[in-house]
Formats: C-alpha cells, sequence, structure tokens
C-alpha cells in the first residue's frame, strides 16, 4: 500500500492510506475505508463549515423632518442618566427604571427617528388588573403580598428596538451517532457508530429584535415577547402622547453582534432539523453569509410596574400588545419547606407500601 499524504479518517483522524485491492482509502487504526471522491467532498465540506462569517449589514440613517420634534422633550435622571422621551405636555415624572423622584426636563436631540412603533392595545386600568391576577395564579407567594403589597408606580414606555432582515446562507458540520445495544450470557454491549454530517442552506429572516436599552434588562424584555410586528405601524409623534419612550443608548453597530448570534443559531436549528435518524447530533461548526442585510429602529410598548412590600421594590413589565405578564414576586420560605416535607412523606410512604408489597410476595 502506498500513503497518501495529508489525508486524515473523518472518523479517528488518523492518516489513512490508500488500498490497492480496494482501490479505495483505508485507515489502518479503525479499519473504515472511504472513496476518494467521497472523503474529498467531506474536507471540502469541512472546509467550507469551518470557513469565517461574511457579514455585512447596510447603514441608513432616518432624520427627523423640520418641526417634527417641537412637540417632544427628553427627562434626563439625575440617578441612572436615563434619557426618556415624552411629549411636551408631561409634567414631572420618575424614571421608569429606577424610580428617582427627580427628573429634569431638557431640548430633545440626538437620536434617529424610529420607523415603526406598535401602539398599545392595553391600557393602565388592564395592567393593573393583569398584576393582580399573575400575583394570585402564583404558588408559595406569601398571602400577605397577595393582599398587602402597594403598587408604587406604572408607567407605559416604548422600549427601543434594533429590527434585523436578511438572507442567510450557512454551512454546518455535525457530528452524529447511532448505539446498537446487545447481550449475551455473559455480558451487555454498546457499539456506537460516528459520523460527519454536513448541511448547507438559506434561510430568509425577518425583523430580528435586539433590544436598544441597557436599563431595560434583556431576561426581563425577553421573557414577555414575542411582539407582532404585524401590527407595527409608520411612526408618528402623536403615539407617544400619555406614554414615554426610551432614548436608545445601545447603537445599531454595538447591536450587529448579538442579531449575528441570533441568525446563526436559527439556521443551525433549521439546518439540524434536517438530520433524522440518529440518536445524537451534536453541532461542531457553523458560518453563514448575510446578503441584503438590513435594519429598522423601531418602539415595542411595555407597561412597566412597582410593587413596594416590606419595604422591598418588586418591578414587574407587561408586553403592552399581547398583555403577558412577568416580574419578581416573594416566596414563602414556609410553605416551600412545608410542600417539600410532604412530598417526602408520599414519596416515603409509596416506598414503604411497595417493599410491604415485595414482603407479602
Amino acid at each position: 500500500m502506498s500513503a497518501i499524504t495529508e489525508q486524515k479518517c473523518p472518523c479517528c483522524g488518523g492518516a489513512v492510506n490508500f488500498d490497492v485491492s480496494s482501490q479505495n482509502l483505508k485507515c489502518p487504526y479503525c479499519d473504515t475505508e472511504f472513496d476518494i471522491a467521497a472523503l474529498q467532498q467531506v474536507e471540502q465540506n469541512a472546509a467550507m463549515a469551518g470557513a469565517a462569517d461574511n457579514v455585512n449589514w447596510s447603514t441608513q440613517s432616518n432624520g427627523w423632518s423640520a418641526g417634527e420634534t417641537d412637540g417632544i422633550s427628553v427627562y434626563i435622571c439625575n440617578s441612572c442618566a436615563g434619557e426618556i422621551i415624552a411629549d411636551a405636555t408631561t409634567g414631572a415624572t420618575t424614571c421608569p427604571y429606577c424610580g428617582n423622584q427627580v427628573v429634569m426636563q431638557g431640548q430633545f436631540s440626538g437620536a434617529l427617528r424610529p420607523d415603526l412603533v406598535i401602539p398599545f392595545k392595553f391600557d393602565k386600568k388592564a395592567a393593573k388588573e393583569a398584576l393582580k391576577k399573575h400575583i394570585s395564579t402564583k404558588k408559595f407567594v406569601p398571602k400577605l403580598f397577595k393582599s398587602d403589597n402597594k403598587l408604587e408606580e406604572i408607567k407605559g414606555v416604548y422600549v427601543p428596538h434594533w429590527l434585523f432582515s436578511g438572507d442567510a446562507f450557512s454551512n454546518a458540520g455535525f457530528r452524529a451517532t447511532k448505539s446498537l445495544a446487545w447481550s449475551d450470557s455473559e455480558n451487555n454491549y454498546i457499539q456506537t457508530s460516528y459520523y460527519d454530517i454536513y448541511r448547507s442552506g438559506s434561510l430568509r429572516f425577518e425583523n430580528i429584535p435586539v433590544d436598544g436599552s441597557t436599563k431595560m434588562p434583556d431576561d426581563l424584555m425577553e421573557s414577555i415577547e414575542p411582539f407582532n410586528i404585524n401590527d407595527a405601524v409608520d411612526f408618528n409623534t402623536a403615539y407617544l402622547a400619555g406614554y414615554l419612550a426610551d432614548k436608545y443608548d445601545v447603537t445599531v453597530d454595538d447591536s450587529y453582534s448579538r442579531a449575528n448570534e441570533r441568525v446563526k443559531q436559527s439556521t443551525s436549528d433549521a439546518l439540524k432539523g434536517t438530520i433524522e435518524g440518529y440518536d445524537t447530533i451534536e453541532v461542531i461548526n457553523v458560518n453563514m453569509n448575510i446578503a441584503n442585510g438590513n435594519y429598522k429602529y423601531a418602539l415595542y410598548p411595555v407597561w412597566l410596574l412597582t410593587s413596594k412590600w416590606n419595604g422591598k421594590n418588586y418591578t414587574f413589565a407587561m408586553n403592552g400588545q399581547t398583555g403577558k405578564m412577568t416580574g419578581d414576586i416573594p416566596t414563602d420560605k414556609k410553605a416551600v419547606l412545608m410542600a417539600s416535607a410532604i412530598a417526602g412523606t408520599v414519596i416515603g410512604a409509596a416506598l414503604y407500601g411497595i417493599a410491604w408489597l415485595i414482603a407479602l410476595m
């Protein structure tokens, strides 16, 4: 046999040799045979899947029309330095994020004009009722919290988001396994076979959101998703009447990496979903190219509610479009311990009953 340099076995990584009898490449370590053309294709696929991403987003800037910002003011929080946009009729207010009472009114400037806005579909009364229902349905909440918690603040806020769209083409490499188990009179056996699988494909994505506010916790914002972008309308300052709008402090340039991660994860999941018939599937590498990439700037409606109990503030967020509610709720530790003790007693009684039945057999 004559050696073929720089050819590696995809199964074990050993150097493969050319086998004269089969006219194929053969690994002397794991005895796996490969068709030469097939092995070359595997190496090409691996190189493509391991290549660097090629991502280009088109840039654009939407300015405000003359006189459009005349009725808009910006409130700068002295505590967290957050900039909140509101209509000129809004009086002294509090910061919806930190609750600070000292908020200064200033001249609005220095921000892109939003392209889209999803209007509020739930009013303040509906938000209050949703909070009561949300608390009442939770287990292990102190009874006094349900009855005595005081709603300190409720604010309707438009949270800034960057929405990314484009065409993604991805190459991905996966490692899959199949296992076969059998037994004889002496031993149990498991034989595991490993497979290198490559997939490529394209995916069109629309309006992938990236939160443009550092003051709005990402986990809180993501927990009230999704928002239905089909309800979005062209931005008009009239939608700000009676509400606040957070001024973005995460630029679109700083949001590219997060958008790329979400696109990459979506394409990887889509390609992985085409693989069937294996026991396990592991992602090895993924690369993507994005073409026709563009973004829009949108405002999402959120109700922020602050409740106070036992000297501590609890913050809740409600999707102003769908009504989905989430937030931090105190836990009655005694109730949790009691429930755990009861569960342990039930399990212990069940095990005792099983042992008793076995003893009778």
